[in-house]
């Protein structure tokens, strides 16, 4: 798996934290990573990005390096192709994204591709999309899902518009597991890899991203499953947080 996508069910889903996760855990296994972001909306020129938000979670000390790519910014909040038509700037495309991730991929051993909100959000005014990207690369595309009520149907939607375009999603991590999970996110445990048709590959507790980086580096690969190099089981974290048992209290970061 050289490149991985990951995207998001939507914006604040907690995507970056998750990319960051799955960094550290590569790194902890001795892998070597770059975290590649096609399009950075909302920041200015002078502020870190998501990439390097990544590489600060993931290269704690003792945790390596991370390199990051950033390919183009944009300063206004919106979809990547809004942005850069508002600015006058020139917008990435696909084509772009996958000649930048496969030239990392080759001093790599693992190159994540970040998107920006959802799946389909446009990067240009041909239309072309991160499940575009995916397609060239014929990458595996990771899905990072809220918790709570109303994450079924985007998770089936992005699953579902991933398959018709012919490509895989790997599975879906939750992106903020909360310290106290109500009803609808305990059985959304059980629920989430049914309708994504995926498995479910990891939970990351709400707040991780303001943990130190060494700390972070360290809890990261029990957040994630050993497809993604940690050692996260579904089946335990289920039976201890699922809805058929009595309600627990998270995982901590504490």
């Amino acid at each position: 798996m050289p490149v991985l996508v990951v995207t998001g069910t939507g914006t604040e889903v907690g995507k970056t934290v998750v990319t960051a996760a799955v960094a550290a855990a590569a790194l902890a296994r001795g892998r070597t990573v770059a975290v590649l972001k096609p399009a950075q909306t909302g920041v200015a020129p002078d502020e870190p990005g998501d990439a390097a938000e990544v590489a600060r979670l993931a290269g704690g000390p003792g945790g390596g390096s991370v390199t990051v790519v950033e390919l183009a910014r944009f300063p206004e909040p919106l979809a990547p192709a809004t942005a850069a038509r508002r600015s006058g700037l020139a917008p990435v495309s696909p084509d772009e994204v996958a000649d930048a991730a496969l030239k990392l991929a080759v001093e790599h051993d693992l190159v994540l591709v970040e998107g920006a909100g959802g799946l389909l959000v446009r990067f240009d005014a041909a239309g072309g999309t991160l499940a575009d990207v995916a397609r060239l690369l014929g990458a595996p595309v990771l899905v990072v899902a809220a918790a709570g009520l109303g994450t079924l149907n985007v998770t089936a939607l992005t699953t579902e518009a991933l398959r018709v375009r012919g490509v895989d999603p790997l599975g879906v991590v939750i992106g903020s597991w909360p310290d106290g999970p109500d009803l609808a996110a305990r059985c959304n445990l059980a629920d989430l890899p049914e309708s994504a048709g995926a498995p479910l590959l990891g939970a990351v507790p709400a707040g991780a991203g303001a943990l130190d980086p060494a700390d972070f580096g360290a809890r990261a690969p029990g957040w994630l499953a050993p497809e993604l190099d940690g050692r996260w089981d579904a089946a335990a974290f289920g039976a201890r947080f699922g809805a058929g048992l009595p309600r627990g209290t998270g995982p901590s970061v504490r």
